[in-house]
């Protein structure tokens, strides 16, 4: 059996910052894991380097499920976001060595392909409804069946979601918070009727979906929701703060349009009574932030029980060794439903070479055996980290908001 002799971090900015966990074996086989914490990445690193990466010397790399219950149980201080992606790490980090190992993609030791690719859905942004709409036609014209919108917000001189560049869109974009501006009310008028001139420009073949981010209440996100029915929105997603988990049972008593939350969610536990309750459809939580793959496909069991379906948050804060996880995930889980997919930059690409790959509006992982992707270790050392937070959101009177 294989015993871990030793792990390496890798804190790297091939366009953007990424943590990367590497395990090495004593027969020579290495995995390597994603531990990328958007804006806190270096307590990640320092939580792998200094608390976890010790604990793993000598131990058999195969017995995944009670090194994860280890490092979960063992550190009496459960979950949160920094933990749970510092486990993750592991966990992915583990089932590449097993797939290489057994010569196989991950996704065969998972039970096999329930489907033939992962639906993906890309990102449409603009900052008008026309210039979003002709990014919309753009992406539908290669091929995706699902995109998402998102345009700016007349009055606000910046929109969660509306980037500098159509197809690389990176939030954190400041060494301290940058500080934008919302209005509740300008933003729920915009939104139907960019939802209308979508159903007009694209027809009634794709899926469009849209990302509140946490910003409404209850009621607000009802109205929304109701708004958008006659257009057949895939998703709204992050409605509202879900810390108040019964504030979704007011959204759904006023609006049928189908929910999806949960990417910064950490374990079960964060999303235990949502699904139980039937209060959403998609559940959103991701491999590297949600304790890695051996914890999601625990949460997506749970999740079949009530018919609710998986909807992993992929943007680029994921890295390829996430995504590529992801998909061999998505491809195996019977209640898979979606997966947002943001391509990275050239540079990111380089760094990370990998097996998976879109055609059709699906993506793969390939069948390279493991994850089927690696780090370029020496090519990542010329990328320094440097800081990139997440930008704050004030009301037009000054209140903090939800970003």
């Amino acid at each position: 059996m294989p015993k871990i002799v030793d792990a390496r971090i890798t804190v790297t900015r091939p366009g953007r910052n990424f943590v990367t966990l590497k395990v090495i074996c004593d027969d020579g086989t290495t995995g390597v894991g994603d531990a990328t914490l958007n804006g806190r990445e270096l307590a990640v690193a320092s939580y792998l380097g200094d608390h976890v990466v010790p604990c793993l010397i000598g131990r058999d790399a195969h017995r995944i499920e009670d090194i994860w219950q280890y490092l979960y149980k063992g550190a009496y201080w459960r979950r949160g976001p920094v933990t749970m992606t510092a486990i993750a790490a592991v966990d992915m980090a583990l089932w590449d060595i097993k797939g290489k190992v057994a010569g196989l993609p991950v996704y065969q030791l998972l039970g096999g392909a329930v489907r033939e690719g992962c639906t993906v859905y890309g990102h449409a942004n603009g900052t008008s409804i026309n210039d979003t709409i002709a990014a919309a036609l753009e992406y539908q014209a290669q091929g995706y069946k699902a995109i998402r919108l998102q345009c700016g917000v007349p009055g606000m001189a910046s929109t969660y979601g509306v980037s500098k560049d159509r197809y690389f869109y990176e939030p954190a974009d400041a060494a301290l918070p940058s500080e934008n501006m919302w209005s509740t009310a300008r933003y729920l008028r915009v939104v139907p009727d960019l939802f209308k001139a979508a159903r007009e420009a694209l027809g009634w073949d794709v899926h469009l979906l849209h990302d509140v981010h946490h910003r409404l209440t209850p009621i607000e996100a009802g109205r929304l929701g109701r708004d958008l029915e006659p257009y057949r929105p895939f998703w709204i997603e992050d409605a509202t703060p879900a810390e108040n988990q019964d504030a979704f049972r007011l959204i759904r008593q006023h609006t049928t349009a189908p929910l999806a939350v949960g990417e910064i969610f950490n374990s079960i536990w964060d999303c235990k009574d949502l699904i139980e309750n039937q209060l959403i459809d998609y559940i959103r939580a991701t491999v590297v932030h949600a304790g890695g793959i051996t914890h999601l496909r625990r949460i997506a069991a749970l999740a079949d029980l009530y018919q609710v379906r998986t909807g992993c948050h992929g943007a680029t804060d994921l890295s390829p060794v996430a995504m590529a996880a992801a998909l061999h995930f998505g491809l195996s889980v019977p209640n898979f439903g979606i997966q947002e997919y943001m391509r990275h930059t050239a540079e990111t690409d380089a760094v990370f070479p990998h097996a998976y790959g879109f055609a059709d509006g699906m993506m793969h992982p390939g069948d390279a055996v493991g994850l089927g992707v690696d780090i370029d270790e020496d090519l990542a050392a010329q990328y320094t980290y440097r800081p990139a937070y997440l930008p704050v959101n004030r009301l037009e009177d000054g209140t903090l908001w939800s970003w």
